[in-house]
């Protein structure tokens, strides 16, 4: 039977989004194992894959621990493995898995597979710093027997640089999401109410969520700021996550007076619960791979508040059902979506793209794997 070794920089990436492929090809009866930074510390993970290799990846790119050894390690696990099949997905995983097997030959190269989950450059970006990462993933592509990009943008880019050629290309959106999990059967009303009582909520009281991580990307100021802007005492924003910016993201609060009606959350697991708590979700980032806040939302009938941005427009552009779009930054333009919304000005009764499905993936998957290993078989011969 196949061999798969699935690889990302960090553990988390396998746990949040991985584990679903784990099962389903270990079920197939396939070998699947895991490489990555944490990754035999991860109870999720010891539990779904085969075999955790424990990577020194570090998510700087030009870190040292990325290259010298770390190199010569990667040859080895792949080499013990035999593995058919190399999945690399994250950009400091993928560049450092292709460039250690880059030289590997006949019998014991395997097929490699990327998925960029959103390129690093884009149109906004520094123009020397786009080229150089252009560049970096031309080289990358070099080396790779078939990319997949998980939004639209990404996909004109991957042609557009020659990053990959139409036949060694897909489009799959995103990740996979459960649909059933995501569906608002699963959350009782009184658990709403409750939520609602934590956070000192009055019957008027309308509530927006954002949920992701403290990173400048996300832009979470831009959600305060609009909050704000909006003049309305009964608006409130949860903010579910952590990172770097949290401490001067509650500073801002302060600063402009909404401190008592911007909450806080921290890492939370019941994002179905907070989502169907809310009137909205938000969504202010500059870029995305393929927001998977947004798939969440839209499953579970929550209209989004997104930023006109890649990973993001795709979703909501042309079905205003789903929610609306604002400029990148512009906080009077999401002031007024929010009260628009609130006041039930714009109609929403959002429904997922079919697309999104884990299982649609998962057999997307199947056939990629399927073909690559039919040419594994053509070249050997």
């Amino acid at each position: 039977m196949p061999k798969l070794l699935i690889v990302t920089t960090v553990a988390s990436t396998l746990k949040a989004f991985l584990l679903p492929y784990a099962r389903h090809f270990r079920k197939m009866g396939w070998t699947v194992d895991a490489m990555a930074n944490g990754a035999s510390e991860c109870r999720e993970c010891a539990e779904a894959f085969g075999r955790c290799y424990d990577m020194s990846f570090s998510r700087k790119p030009f870190a040292s621990c990325n290259f010298g050894k770390t190199n010569s390690k990667i040859r080895a696990i792949v080499a013990e493995g035999e593995y058919d099949i190399v999945h690399v997905h994250t950009p400091v995983a993928a560049f450092v898995t292709r460039l250690a097997l880059r030289g590997t030959r006949g019998a014991a190269r395997p097929k490699i597979v990327y998925t960029a989950h959103g390129f690093h450059f884009h149109h906004d970006g520094n123009g020397l710093k786009n080229a150089a990462l252009i560049a970096l993933e031309r080289l990358g592509g070099d080396w790779t027997d078939h990319t997949i990009t998980i939004n639209e943008e990404d996909y004109e880019a991957a042609l557009e640089y020659k990053i990959s050629d139409s036949a060694r290309l897909s489009l799959m959106p995103g990740i996979g999401l459960d649909f059933e999990h995501y569906s608002p059967r699963n959350v009782d009303i009184a658990e709403i109410k409750k939520f609602h009582a934590s956070l000192a909520l009055k019957k008027d009281d309308e509530l927006f969520l954002m949920a992701a991580e403290f990173i400048p990307r996300k832009r979470h100021k831009d959600a305060i700021y609009a909050l704000a802007k909006t003049g309305r005492t009964n608006f409130h924003l949860a903010l579910a996550g952590s990172g770097p910016l949290e401490d001067s993201m509650k500073r801002l609060a302060l600063k402009l007076k909404v401190g008592s009606r911007v909450h806080f959350l921290g890492e939370r697991t019941n994002i179905p619960l907070l989502m169907l708590s809310s009137r909205a979700t938000i969504l202010p980032s500059c870029r995305e791979g393929l927001s998977r806040s947004v798939m969440e939302s839209i499953c579970l009938g929550i209209p989004v508040l997104g930023a006109d941005a890649r990973g993001i427009r795709e979703m909501i552009k042309g079905s205003p059902e789903r929610g609306s779009l604002f400029p990148v930054g512009n906080h009077a333009a999401l002031a007024a979506a929010m009260i628009l919304l609130a006041d039930g000005r714009h109609h929403v009764n959002p429904t997922p793209d079919p697309l999104w499905s884990i299982d649609h993936l998962l057999k997307e998957h199947e056939t990629l794997y399927q073909k690559l290993l039919q040419s594994q078989a053509s070249d050997m011969k």
